[in-house]
């Protein structure tokens, strides 16, 4: 896992200044590789840069950027090629200096062009020169697991493994109003926009191609996971035994390819299904193998560790709990906003900080998780809520007359009785919804009116037509949802739509950005794209049903995992941020960051909408309002720190 960073002049040569430039933004990512870093002028008008955390292969023959005598061809690579040894096999006629992957990859780009990271089974975003064709190739994984910033203008091109090695080098920081009001629904900005107007993400399973010819770029899909247009297996007792034979296989694969490393492995175990499912294959090629699991000392509700070493015993590994205080949070909260170059409300990446950070101290360097399993087997609440929607019938109304007293009871997520009244104020409020509107209203915080009441400068103020930044938001809204179509009846679809938005977007992100921000690398075996492939050719049928979320998954391994595990709920991995709101933040929020005089002065935000939210916090029917007011409270840190120079 490392940091990439490139720089394409389309005109002047490159200076000393700008040379200069380049490496003080180069330690913007260092804490992604703090065991080397590096860049070159490829020549007079490209420099390519790296920061490296050594995993295969640690020697300084696998450093980057990699690159042959005459500079012919050069790659930075950030990821892991876990196939790697089956092609190097393949390579005969090549003197390795090295015993990493990168320099596998580094000729098969060489020898097959842009087709070899179809060959790629792991995650990875790169960026590769080629002499010969004088082009250069940018791309990233099929899911999305590491990320790729890219930035154009008259001038040049510019491309990076996180948003705040850019900023450098632009003219200008424009704020993209519509990712705004986006990121105040979901708390995240999805791919390929970003919160800069000039910034984009290259989508997972995409590549960019710079032709140095013309410095034009050409921007295209090389891969696109997709749902069978006919059904390949039919619902029977048979194809689902047999299904849950070949995920223990393919997944007992993944796990297999995700422990070859040079330095000390580990993984994650929260005690769910997902990580003990990773823990019980990893335990069976690792003897004593390293698990860490977060508690949270303060608050048992939030706090599963109980249930991770009912796992650890069975499994008979090295196993730690890092229990946590309010107090450790908060002391660690700061730092958690300080990483994140993008806003990003997604809360529980304080818990993720922590956790990446305490596993890194005990001298770990790289993790395997469980992330990614709940979009592809179909694992949230939401899911189960949508599943019985569609097989309510009459239900489904009926359950829409109670929303006038779900909507006055008291709803928050901070204990067993409101969270089921907000979630079954959610789903009488979802019931009345077509799919598409459905979803994105149970993928959200807060829903469109919300948002624009938030906002200084509605979106939604002209009634004769829609303007311009309300018709880029319905452009893109559909974008991200035209998986679910109109009237289909395949539940795949609302599961696509998850691994095409929320995985990259929110999971993804929240692990790459606190696991790197404490130089960890994060490995996801449920998301080796065999499994994920094989999956979504399944029915609907094998992963839920009225009384099961991933059921595939959870039969698959239920012969080998405690049963202690199962018919328990789902609590997610969740802060207590109303706690905090009403008491130890409480002068941070009111004097720091939504004052009435930084609020008018900055000129975003709605300060009337602003009081009303705090006021709601502090009500018996708090709702999502702690979770909206931290989103709030992540864009202003955000806009202080690269806004207000002075700070």
């Amino acid at each position: 896992m490392c940091g990439i960073l490139g720089y394409i002049s389309k005109q002047e040569p490159v200076s000393d200044e700008l040379g200069k430039k380049f490496r003080q933004a180069l330690q913007e990512l260092y804490q992604r590789g703090p065991d080397f870093q590096n860049f070159i002028q490829i020549n007079d008008k490209i420099l390519f840069g790296h920061t490296r955390l050594s995993i295969i292969d640690t020697s300084e023959n696998a450093n980057q950027p990699f690159a042959d005598d005459n500079f012919e061809h050069v790659l930075v690579f950030n990821g892991e090629f876990y196939n790697f040894q089956k092609y190097r096999q393949n390579l005969a006629e090549v003197k390795f200096k090295s015993t990493g992957d990168t320099e596998v990859l580094f000729h098969l780009l060489t020898k097959h062009g842009d087709s070899a990271i179809e060959k790629i089974n792991g995650f990875f975003s790169l960026a590769f020169y080629d002499k010969p064709q004088n082009k250069v190739l940018l791309a990233r994984d099929r899911f999305g697991i590491k990320p790729l910033y890219f930035y154009e203008d008259k001038y040049r091109f510019v491309f990076s493994s996180e948003l705040k090695a850019l900023l450098p080098f632009l003219t200008g920081k424009p704020i993209d109003r519509v990712s705004l009001f986006t990121y105040l629904q979901l708390n995240y900005i999805p791919a390929p926009f970003t919160v800069l107007k000039n910034i984009r993400k290259i989508l997972p399973g995409e590549k960019v191609v710079i032709d140095l010819n013309n410095n034009k770029c050409k921007t295209e899909k090389y891969y696109t996971l997709q749902i069978p247009e006919r059904k390949l297996v039919n619902v029977s007792r048979s194809n689902y035994e047999n299904a849950q034979k070949k995920v223990r296989e393919l997944l007992r694969q993944s796990v297999q390819q995700r422990l070859v490393t040079d330095v000390p492995l580990g993984a994650f175990l929260s005690g769910g299904i997902d990580s003990s499912v990773i823990t019980a294959l990893a335990s069976q090629e690792v003897k004593n193998l390293n698990t860490f699991s977060i508690g949270f000392s303060d608050e048992p509700y939030f706090d599963e560790t109980h249930y991770a070493q009912i796992v650890a015993d069975k499994f008979k590994t090295n196993h730690t709990v890092f229990k946590v205080s309010n107090q450790d949070l908060i002391e660690n909260l700061f730092e958690t906003l300080d990483y994140i170059d993008e806003p990003f409300a997604d809360s529980s990446a304080l818990a993720v900080y922590i956790l990446c950070k305490k596993v890194k101290a005990a001298g770990i360097k790289v993790a395997l998780s469980g992330d990614g399993a709940d979009e592809v087997f179909s694992g949230y609440n939401k899911h189960h809520a949508e599943y019985k929607l569609r097989n309510m019938g009459l239900l489904a109304k009926g359950l829409y007359w109670l929303y006038p007293l779900l909507k006055i009871l008291p709803k928050s997520r901070n204990n067993t009785v409101t969270n089921a009244i907000r979630k079954l104020y959610k789903l009488a409020l979802g019931a009345k919804l077509k799919p598409k509107e459905r979803y994105w209203l149970w993928a959200s915080i807060a829903n469109e009116e919300e948002a624009d009441f938030l906002l200084k400068q509605h979106f939604f103020e002209q009634q004769q037509r829609l303007s311009d930044d309300a018709y880029e938001y319905k452009k893109r809204k559909e974008l991200w949802l035209k998986n679910i179509r109109k009237n289909s009846t395949d539940f795949n679809e609302y599961l696509l739509t998850d691994v095409n938005l929320v995985l990259p977007n929110d999971m993804l992100f929240k692990v790459d950005s606190m696991s790197m921000a404490n130089s960890l690398e994060v490995r996801v075996p449920f998301l080796d794209h065999h499994l994920v492939e094989y999956v979504f050719s399944l029915p609907y049928e094998f992963k839920i049903n009225s009384f099961m979320k991933k059921k595939l998954l959870q039969d698959a391994f239920k012969d080998i995992l405690p049963s202690e595990l199962y018919n328990r709920p789902k609590h997610g991995f969740e802060v207590p941020l109303l706690k905090w709101f009403r008491n130890e933040l409480k002068e941070v929020i009111q004097n720091k960051y939504l004052s009435k005089e930084m609020i008018e002065e900055q000129g975003i935000f709605n300060y009337q909408a602003v009081q009303l939210l705090i006021k709601q916090l502090h009500s018996s029917n708090p709702g999502d309002s702690a979770a909206r007011i931290w989103a709030l409270i992540v864009f202003q840190h955000w806009w202080k720190k690269y806004y207000l120079t002075n700070e």
